[in-house]
């Protein structure tokens, strides 16, 4: 089910299913800034990841001497959600733990995604609960697809650029087909924080951020104007498109953990960037969206 929520500058709307924002319109020009989801290059617009984020080795993960079988990005965005809250300005989903997703995760939860309007800030937040009398280990992140160039400009994605709050260079962990990361790194220079969309940029799939390098990144248009910034505290960031540069939407993910290692074979607990809750401790994190 689709449900919608707005204020004077926008208007959102969200899916039930897997708690996707999949529309950010601005009211004053109509015009919209999400990716439209064509699957000829990506069918998602915007899908929540949890309790992982992206591939494991294997597409195993080991816990409490068993082997668990885990897609790519957890099963929060193939899982219906309940609407547990729709105020004037927020919107609220929550999805709890059930003898399904104990098959795959042995872990009782209550995972809560929000996305509350402000002015022309979309606030994204998520709340993670640790409802067992162990420690609970996860991930969560978002993955918004963006329309880039922007609805009010023709042209390709190549004629805009990123802007980082970082003016000289950031260090990308290198991921390999597999969706692992290979251990390598590609450095990639920076003019005054400004990094060209270049044709085959993404030829390396993701260029994927850690250790908190940047906290701030803007989409701008082809005349160097940003018109959509991401803002996160997350210590990972990952920006990633489909590789033809036809394809019309950059992602700007935000990530509390990330793939395994190109041959890992260690445990859950072990795996980097995860998070971990004490017995029936919280956790709560998000990032904002900014329309210029």
């Amino acid at each position: 089910m689709i449900y919608a929520v707005e204020n004077e500058q926008l208007r959102i709307k969200v899916d039930s299913m897997g708690a996707e924002l999949r529309s950010v319109v601005d009211k004053k020009t109509g015009l919209e800034y999400m990716w439209s989801g064509d699957p000829t290059y990506w069918v998602a617009v915007s899908p929540v990841l949890f309790p992982f984020i992206g591939v494991l080795q294997d597409g195993v993960y080991r816990y409490d001497g068993k082997e668990y079988e885990m897609t790519r990005h957890g099963f929060a965005k193939r899982t219906e959600f309940v609407c547990s809250a729709q105020e004037e300005n927020a919107l609220w989903f929550a999805l709890e733990d059930t003898e399904s997703t104990r098959a795959e995760y042995p872990f009782a939860f209550r995972f809560e995604a929000g996305y509350v309007l402000e002015g022309r800030t979309i606030q994204i937040k998520w709340r993670v609960f640790n409802r067992n009398e162990k420690e609970m280990y996860f991930a969560v992140g978002g993955h918004p697809g963006f329309a880039c160039p922007p609805a009010y400009q023709d042209g390709k994605r190549t004629e805009c650029s990123l802007l980082f709050d970082k003016k000289d260079s950031i260090v990308s962990e290198l991921v390999n087909s597999s969706g692992l990361v290979s251990g390598q790194k590609k450095e990639f220079k920076l003019e005054n924080g400004k990094l060209p969309i270049t044709t085959g940029l993404f030829d390396i799939d993701t260029i994927l951020l850690e250790d908190k390098q940047v906290s701030c990144i803007s989409l701008c248009d082809r005349d160097d104007r940003p018109y959509l910034t991401v803002k996160f505290d997350a210590p990972t960031v990952a920006i990633w498109s489909v590789k033809p540069d036809e394809g019309s939407y950059v992602c700007i993910e935000p990530w509390y953990g990330r793939c395994d290692d190109s041959g890992y074979k260690g445990t859950l607990e072990e795996r980097p960037w995860g998070m971990k809750l004490e017995p029936n401790g919280s956790f709560e994190a998000g990032y904002e969206i900014s329309l210029a």
